[in-house]
């Protein structure tokens, strides 16, 4: 997705070449990237937009985890050890309201054992 490349771009380029001012964390930036790899277009731009609109002196700022709904179904008991995984666990839901969820990303790195 372009926003995905976009955001990215600016996070790797731009971001870097002036002072970390983001009154929240997550930061924007950040917090507009997981937007847009768990919600559609329309939801995450709606978000991402409203979060900068907070971004200011006005605001007190803070933790600003994404908030995002999810259904989960049933799932075997059967888990496949992490080494036979073929994806790695990226984000964790913390249950917020009925079926939504703060979206949390797990910063660890893999190791090779």
């Amino acid at each position: 997705m372009i926003c995905l490349k976009i955001l990215r771009f600016y996070q790797k380029f731009l971001s870097p070449l002036k002072p970390a001012a983001c009154r929240y964390y997550p930061s924007c930036s950040e917090y507009a990237l997981w937007q847009f790899q768990k919600k559609n277009f329309f939801l995450a731009f709606l978000s991402t937009f409203f979060r900068i609109l907070r971004c200011n002196p006005f605001f007190k700022g803070g933790f600003d985890y994404p908030k995002v709904s999810k259904n989960f179904y049933p799932m075997n008991l059967c888990f496949k050890p992490m080494f036979l995984a073929k994806k790695q666990l990226c984000f964790l839901y913390i249950p917020y309201k009925n079926k939504s969820f703060y979206l949390i990303k797990i910063i660890f790195k893999r190791t090779n054992q």
